[in-house]
């Protein structure tokens, strides 16, 4: 029963992708709900009510002092306990675009040895120095413990953002990074599926061609292109070729992670 999977989206401050995330998550099986920020500011408590956590896309605080900061920084010294205690208890929590920005900002990403509240590494703006609203094509790494990306098979999702290279000086927590599996998803070339550097595959320059990143027990994941962006196969831009090959599939292919959560969701 979608009630048993209750799932908090955390709105509000320049956030605006809440609709297709709400809209995301019913499909797959869950019950979310909107929150505004400055409520769950008020009241960290409310966080107990839920199994799941979203922070969702769009321009938080209007990007000041680099995208996700400022809300990065409020959501640190307001509700770093409730969160300890929530990531404790074997929840889940997703982050896409902005909301992946915020949790790398936060710390939440990578959340090297039980560091949730420590940036380590940075979500830099784009090496084309402008921003981009295109597909990419996603493959996954099946090694990764990521719930999010188990199974899945190399996918085109849409990215829409200015700052999206993840960067880090630190060669030693690059190569921590990949060795602990924290690197589920790259950007590929669309012909080969290898991981790219080139443009506009990788849209960003991102290091390593990473999209997304999770913390070592994979159950917090966050990643710049939007699944929740396609949730039905008209959203591809492509849809009415993809319709004279093959007949068209109910759902789009970004439902998949949101699928891959609810399960993991109802058997634990």
């Amino acid at each position: 029963m979608a009630s048993e999977i209750p799932v908090l989206i955390i709105t509000g401050y320049g956030l605006n992708c809440e609709d297709e995330s709400r809209y995301a998550w019913e499909l797959a099986g869950a019950a979310p709900k909107l929150v505004h920020f400055s409520d769950l500011l008020e009241k960290p408590a409310r966080l107990r009510d839920f199994t799941a956590l979203m922070f969702i896309g769009g321009f938080s605080y209007g990007d000041h002092m680099t995208s996700g900061h400022v809300f990065a920084l409020r959501t640190k010294h307001r509700l770093s306990l409730e969160l300890e205690t929530f990531i404790s208890q074997g929840k889940l929590i997703m982050g896409v675009c902005n909301g992946f920005q915020i949790m790398v900002k936060l710390g939440l990403l990578p959340g090297l040895d039980g560091d949730f509240f420590t940036q380590k590494l940075s979500v830099m703006q784009n090496d084309c120095g402008s921003f981009q609203n295109r597909w990419v094509h996603l493959r996954f790494e099946n090694d990764s413990p990521c719930v999010f990306t188990r199974g899945l098979d190399p996918l085109p999702l849409p990215v829409r953002h200015g700052e999206g290279k993840v960067f880090t000086l630190d060669k030693k927590l690059l190569d921590r990074l990949e060795s602990s599996g924290c690197v589920p998803c790259r950007y590929a070339d669309p012909e080969t599926g290898i991981a790219s550097q080139k443009f506009p595959y990788n849209p960003n320059g991102s290091l390593n061609a990473i999209a997304g990143l999770c913390d070592p027990t994979g159950r917090i994941f966050g990643m710049m292109p939007h699944p929740e962006a396609y949730l039905y196969p008209e959203n591809h831009p492509q849809w009415d070729i993809q319709k004279q090959k093959a007949a068209l599939p109910e759902n789009g292919l970004g439902l998949s992670l949101f699928r891959n959560a609810v399960d993991h969701l109802k058997r634990i």
